[in-house]
This record gives structure tokens, sequence and C-alpha cells, in this order.
């Protein structure tokens, strides 16, 4: 195991923590953050946690970290492992599907994770009474060598949502979907959803190594898709295999930043001076490149709406987030001068849950990537849906048509169409500046100090928590 961060020669087993646990996450960064988050979460009983990835992976996963104490993920034992080069193109703004197949060679090449995994999960399981696997859907391959051993047990972790999972298994089992309780009418398909590649990776993946899996873990709340689970919990009953919501996997408090720590970031600055509900924040996370007309039209559309905006305009990550330039989007002539004081742009890393987490901000404008709704939902602040590519446009249905805490602001059936400046201004006004937005905020603010509460003692998401850890050190 090269570069370990910590002394590893007991591999953070003390005679009390009979039980470790091993995180494999998927090389992307709504995969990488949400088994980082998790981490934090099982450490907090005393367990003690290996977390495994490429080297610059890792270095990807702790950089991030944002909305809680990074020193917390000192704990944490990260493997950082050596593998060879990969491809790193940058992403095709171009792209007829927006999925970020630029991100491919990563994902191919977390093969070569295969066997230094397998020699920890072989150094672990020796030494402790029982070796618990959490990994991503997309990683079974990886984790083969935890099937052979008998004190070892795989844990399956569903990085979307318990709607989308189930949507999913509702259509392998050849259900028609007629509208239900469960789901409404007009589904989106997942046609345009994948590249044909990553379609063959999911399909290999899950036909292999799923058979193997003890249970099921999801980033998500009972008490924003207990229907879910309990569904998906009725397919498997008979094998015995549990499902547990343990989400929200982020805080859903963000710590005051001690008088010695790090300055302020300068949009939560500029936050600070902003009305409560007044901003809309818009960002498409770390998968989405958006072409040239598409970036002005959402730039005038942002302006023409006259509400306050953060606009986090960045290009889509490249498989290695270290490596060379990305490009940087072009903005209508003088616009950011035009809009000094309404908005601000930026194009680094954002803190996003301190944002959401703001009294300022009121709405966000979202690709609904399921760590962002998941930020969003905890934070009480409803979304205007625009969804790219993978989950994306079914978790926009949730959000929209079931939990309703938002607004759509392009219908997935437009494929490619280019969103129009006014389409934009009308989205974000209906969000912000409407009787049906101030209703959406408050029905989201509601949900938002619900599962607030589920975090905290005897609520539904620790009851949960605390299940699954009784689970897995039984």
């Amino acid at each position: 195991m090269a570069n370990q961060q910590h002394d590893q020669s007991n591999h953070g087993i003390t005679k009390q923590a009979q039980v470790v646990v091993v995180m494999v996450p998927l090389p992307a960064q709504g995969h990488l953050n949400q088994l980082l988050q998790l981490s934090r979460l099982v450490l907090s009983y005393n367990i003690p946690v290996h977390y495994v990835g490429a080297i610059t992976h890792n270095r990807q996963a702790k950089h991030r970290v944002h909305g809680w104490d990074p020193e917390a993920a000192a704990n944490i034992h990260f493997h950082d492992i050596e593998i060879p080069p990969f491809h790193c193109p940058s992403p095709n703004p171009n792209a007829k599907i927006k999925f970020p197949s630029q991100l491919q060679p990563a994902f191919n090449a977390s093969s070569h994770l295969t066997e230094p995994v397998s020699t920890l999960l072989r150094v672990l399981s020796c030494k402790a009474r029982k070796v618990i696997v959490i990994h991503d859907s997309l990683m079974g391959s990886v984790i083969k060598e935890a099937h052979s051993l008998r004190n070892t047990e795989s844990y399956t972790f569903h990085s979307v949502s318990g709607f989308a999972v189930s949507l999913y298994i509702w259509e392998q089992k050849g259900k028609t979907m007629e509208e239900n309780e469960l789901f409404p009418r007009d589904v989106p398909s997942l046609e345009g959803c994948f590249t044909d590649e990553f379609a063959d990776f999911i399909a290999y993946q899950y036909s292999n190594f799923q058979k193997f899996s003890t249970g099921y873990v999801y980033n998500t709340c009972k008490l924003v898709e207990g229907a879910y689970i309990d569904l998906l919990e009725k397919e498997t009953i008979k094998e015995g295999i549990k499902h547990w919501a343990l989400g929200p996997f982020n805080p859903v408090t963000i710590p005051e930043r001690s008088k010695g720590s790090k300055k302020k970031h300068f949009c939560l600055e500029w936050l600070d001076k902003q009305a409560i509900n007044s901003v809309i924040y818009v960002s498409f996370g770390t998968t989405t490149t958006l072409d040239d007309e598409q970036i002005k039209e959402l730039a005038i559309g942002l302006r023409e709406s006259k509400q306050k905006f953060i606009w986090v305009l960045r290009d889509a990550d490249k498989a290695d987030v270290f490596n060379g330039e990305e490009r940087r989007a072009e903005l209508p002539k003088g616009y950011e001068d035009s809009v000094d004081g309404i908005g601000l742009v930026m194009r680094d890393w954002a803190p996003q849950l301190e944002i959401l987490a703001h009294p300022a901000t009121g709405g966000f404008m979202s690709h609904c990537g399921w760590n962002s709704c998941m930020e969003s939902i905890s934070m009480g602040v409803p979304i205007a849906a625009w969804p790219m590519h993978s989950d994306q446009p079914r978790n926009t249905v949730l959000i929209t048509k079931i939990l309703k805490i938002g607004v759509l602001v392009k219908e997935w059936v437009l494929g490619d169409e280019i969103v129009t400046s006014k389409i934009v201004e009308s989205a974000v006004n209906r969000l912000m500046a409407s009787t049906e937005g101030d209703e959406m905020r408050k029905r989201a603010a509601e949900m938002g100090e619900s599962v607030g509460r589920s975090v905290a003692e005897g609520g539904v998401s620790r009851m949960e928590m605390e299940s699954f850890i009784a689970h897995i050190t039984r």
C-alpha cells in the first residue's frame, strides 16, 4: 500500500474495535464525497474506517471536504494506491449526450485497485473479528475477494435516490409504467442518460457482483423516500437482504467558524449582506459542461430575472482534477460589470453546503445530482431543476412532482435543445418571486427541519444508523 496517510502497522485495529469498515468509492466527485461523509458517520461510533482509492482521487476527496471540520478526516485510514497513468481528456461541451465520458478512463482504471484491495482485505480479515466492506454499486468487481473471506461482508452503496433504484428494479421486472401512488405517469426513460460505454460498465458491475451483497445502504432519509425504501425491502425480503436509509450523510448544521480558523469564503461574506431568501444559487455540479451558447442564454436569463444570484461557472471535472488547465467559459462582454451588486460569478470550487445553509439563499438551480438534492433538502432549499444526464432526469421527477419542492427548468424530452434566456428568467422568477415559489420554499423548509430532527437522538435516520451499526457489529 503506497503512501499511507498514517502508520498502519496495526491497520487501525484496537482490542475493542474488532470490526473494521472498508470504503470503496467510484472515482467521481459525487461518489467520493458521499462515502467520505459516510466514513465520518461510521467513525463517530468508534469503528475504524479504511478509505481506499487511487492517490489522486483520495487527494480530491480530502481537498474538497466542506461543511465539517476536515481535521475529522485525519482519523480515517486513507489507502492511497498507485495505479498506472490513465487518459485524461477534457470534457466536450458540444457532446450530444451530456454524460461525462471524460471520466470513463478513471472508471476503467479502477480495475487496478482490485489486487491492492484484495491484499488489504486479507490482512484485515486475519486481524479483525469482522471486516465490513461498503462499496459503490459500480465498484463490485474491485471487492470480489470479500466473497471468499469467511469473516467479511459486503454492502452495496447506491449513490442515487431510492426512487431511481426502485424505478430501475420495477422496469427490470418488466412492469409497465402506469401511474400509481409510487410512480407518476411520464417518468423519463433512460435514453440519452448514459454513453453506451458507461451502460456496459454498469451492466458488467451489476451482473457479476450484485448477487454477493449482504445489504444495501443509501444516502437518503425515510422521511423523504420511505415508500421507495419499503418497496426495495419487499423485493429482497425472501433473501433476507436489508436496506438502510442512512442519510443525509452531509452535516445538517454547519459549525460556526472559530476565530482562529480560515477566513470566511468571499461568497459567504457577500451572502451576509443579502436579505433572507433573496439569492438563487446556480450550480450544475462537477460533471456538467455547458456550451458557449447555453452559457450566454443562462447569463442573460439570470440578469433579466432581476433576482440576486451566485453562479458557479466551472467546467466539469477531468478524470484527474489536478491535471492541467480547465476551459474558462466566455461570458457576454461586460457581463460581470453589468450584474455588479446583483450577481456573483464564481470560477472556482464553491462551499456548496455552506451556501445552501445560508439564510440569504432561497433557491438552488441544479442539475439534480443526488448529492446536491440531499444537500438542498437537508438545508430546506427548493430547487429549479435542470437535469443533464444519469439519474438526474428521474431525481427531477421526485423533486418536482412527488416532493413538490421544485420547478422544472427544462423538460428531459427536449434533448439537446438550448434553454433560452426567457425560459431561464421565467423559471428563476417562478421559484424566487411568486406565491407558488413561496409555497415551495415553505414546504422545503419544513422538510429540511424534519430531516434535521431525523439525525438527532430518537430521530428516524439516527435509528436507521444505529440499526445498521448494530447489524454490522453483531
